[in-house]
């Protein structure tokens, strides 16, 4: 495993049962290069948080269809300044209004890829926005 591959957690916060997209991503992440740990289905914020932090993660993408998604990445954007790790550069998707995304984007959610968005621009997006860190 390269030392300077980029690493991605995927994760689906709350109660949102729907995990196909997630995998998906996961999978275009994965197969472009990256390293990619997939959390599962029903994960908090802090076990988010937790599994980044433990896995030296570069990048969080979360999925969120539950229409949770301004709670839920808020809650991961105030995990990560606690703990000190806010170069984490968050970045996500699903069923999210446009007025949300700009709301998201002030949160400091670096990008919001809604439906329709191909695993091209998604992978290209990860590798030219997302760096590894010295770690």
């Amino acid at each position: 495993m390269s030392e300077n591959r980029i690493r991605v957690v995927v994760a689906k916060p709350g109660l949102d049962g729907h995990d196909r997209g997630a995998k998906v991503v996961a999978r275009a992440l994965r197969d472009a290069g990256f390293e990619v740990i997939y959390t599962g289905l029903h994960q908090t914020p802090e076990q988010i948080v937790e599994t980044a932090i433990q896995e030296d993660a570069d990048a969080i993408g979360l999925s969120v269809l539950s229409g949770a998604h301004l709670t839920l990445f808020a809650r991961v954007l105030d995990l990560l300044r606690a703990r000190g790790a806010d170069d984490i550069v968050v970045f996500g998707g699903g069923i999210i209004p446009a007025d949300d995304i700009t709301e998201l984007e002030g949160l400091g959610v670096a990008m919001v890829f809604t439906p329709g968005t191909t695993m091209v621009s998604i992978v290209d997006w990860v590798r030219a926005n997302v760096g590894t860190r010295a770690g």
